[in-house]
């Protein structure tokens, strides 16, 4: 697949950071959305900083930098908000059966799911800060796909 290096315009803006961060999700969802970084950003920071705490995810604050869960049904509700509709590509046991390369998934805008990382990839192009792939192998397990 062709990648295009993007930051997704987080260095952009004048709250924009030179340093790279936990921040794949808005990144991810601010491209495939077409939505300003910034807007994407603070409304995952708000989800993340109002859910409810856990012995897992302790006090993180109001931030989008240390990872979103993406399960939460905050994070569900927002992404159908935007437009998006969630398609599993795996399940317990079945193994990998789509991989990030070209001709496995469907054109449009997508927010993919892969192993601790959120990508998005558009009319087969991934839109990312590095290349996610691992040479196509890399297996997705899920995506959001933007409704025409």
């Amino acid at each position: 697949m062709q990648v295009i290096i993007t930051d997704g315009g987080r260095g952009a803006s004048a709250r924009g950071r030179g340093r790279a961060t936990g921040d794949c999700v808005a990144r991810s969802v601010a491209i495939a959305s077409g939505r300003p970084y910034w807007e994407v950003y603070d409304r995952l920071a708000q989800g993340t900083g109002t859910q409810r705490r856990s012995k897992r995810t302790g006090k993180r604050g109001f931030t989008a930098d240390h990872g979103i869960n993406t399960r939460r049904r905050w994070f569900k509700d927002y992404m159908a908000e935007l437009g998006f509709t969630w398609v599993p590509t795996m399940g317990i046991g079945t193994g990998c059966r789509v991989h990030l390369r070209s001709g496995e998934l469907p054109m449009g805008r997508l927010v993919v799911s892969v192993s601790k990382h959120a990508t998005a990839v558009i009319d087969g192009v991934i839109f990312d800060t590095h290349d996610p792939s691992r040479g196509g192998t890399r297996c997705v397990y899920g995506y959001y796909k933007l409704k025409d």
